[in-house]
């Protein structure tokens, strides 16, 4: 079944994103579209004259842009910020997936859990002993809500997420499909003959407002507890390991790894396959850039690039000289030879 549309004019959109509508605050829009859609009943935005061009030359419906942009009698949104306004206009387009109060006939829940009466329990979802799923908590299709965990409340939880052990999530969360939370460290010991097991017995802590994308993995701690602080979030395929602590409204992107007993502030920003070795501290107001790698602490504020980790300027730097190892390999040649030829 095709989604309903959600139909709101120019002017009710200009309302809501603080912005004027003009050239027709009576048209309306259906669905945010990237620029250069062809689409009549979609709604673009462009930050810039770049993505203004591309999206006036299409036959998008309407543009949100700048307060001095030029729409060329083209109906749109005029606002100081178009990209936070498109923002608010794709949160008005959002549609909430399906949730049904109560515990689902398929659901097997343990008579130790605590389960409030406001919580949605979806189908074939497990919840073991000991576990608690607070007021408007929902576990969608096929969740996993393991022995000592916490459901904060409003969180969802979606389907084939895990929480396997000791893992407390708190209000307002969002685990994506296939995330893993409080599976064991990386704990492991050469006896002299083979690897030996080092039991994980401590848990997870995630705080309020905390997004985890799909297939990311937080491993529970080998003592105490992983830790996320409120705001954080995540990329999928994101690897955090066991006793990493990260500080609050920091963000992960896609395929980045965070190593054991790892350190990581306030407001970092770590890009695409970056990675962060064990024992390690960063600071606050970080930004890795991707595929960065961190050897060792950082405190200083700045954004840095490269392995070893750089302040991004020195790193570029070095990539042009790279870029001219040729040239310069090749007036070396020429200089010794030019030196062996004075010295004969």
């Amino acid at each position: 079944m095709e989604p309903q549309a959600q139909r709101h004019t120019l002017a009710q959109v200009a309302a809501q994103v603080g912005g004027q509508a003009v050239n027709d605050p009576d048209k309306e829009v259906v669905r945010p579209v990237p620029a250069g859609m062809d689409d009549p009943d979609g709604l673009t935005f462009a930050a810039d004259d770049k993505h203004l061009a591309k999206a006036l030359a299409s036959g998008v419906g309407a543009v949100i842009a700048r307060q001095d942009a030029d729409l060329q009698g083209r109906p749109g949104i005029l606002v100081a910020e178009p990209r936070r306004a498109f923002g608010v206009y794709l949160a008005m387009s959002a549609r909430p997936l399906s949730a049904k109060l109560g515990v689902h006939p398929t659901a097997v829940v343990d008579p130790e859990a605590a389960v409030a009466g406001s919580a949605s329990v979806g189908a074939h979802v497990v919840v073991e002993p000991g576990a608690v799923v607070e007021d408007g908590a929902v576990l969608m299709p096929f969740a996993y809500v393991g022995p000592g965990c916490r459901v904060g409340a409003k969180t969802v939880v979606m389907p084939h997420a895990v929480l396997v052990q000791d893992v407390r999530l708190g209000q307002r969360c969002i685990v994506h499909p296939g995330a893993v939370l409080g599976a064991d460290g990386f704990g492991f010991v050469w006896d002299g003959t083979k690897q030996q097991k080092v039991p994980q017995v401590g848990g997870v802590i995630v705080g309020d407002d905390v997004e985890i994308g799909a297939n990311t993995c937080v491993d529970r701690a080998t003592c105490g507890d992983t830790s996320i602080g409120d705001g954080s979030k995540f990329d999928d395929l994101v690897m955090v390991g066991h006793n990493v602590s990260i500080g609050r409204h920091s963000v992960v992107a896609a395929l980045a790894g965070i190593a054991g007993s790892s350190t990581v502030g306030d407001r970092v920003s770590i890009g695409g396959q970056a990675a962060i070795s064990d024992h390690v501290s960063i600071g606050d107001d970080i930004v890795l850039a991707g595929r960065t790698g961190v050897m060792s602490d950082m405190n200083t504020p700045g954004v840095y690039l490269g392995t070893p980790a750089l302040p991004i300027k020195t790193t570029m730097r070095q990539m042009a000289l790279v870029g001219k190892l040729q040239e310069f390999a090749q007036r070396l040649k020429e200089l010794e030879a030019e030196v062996k030829r004075l010295s004969e």
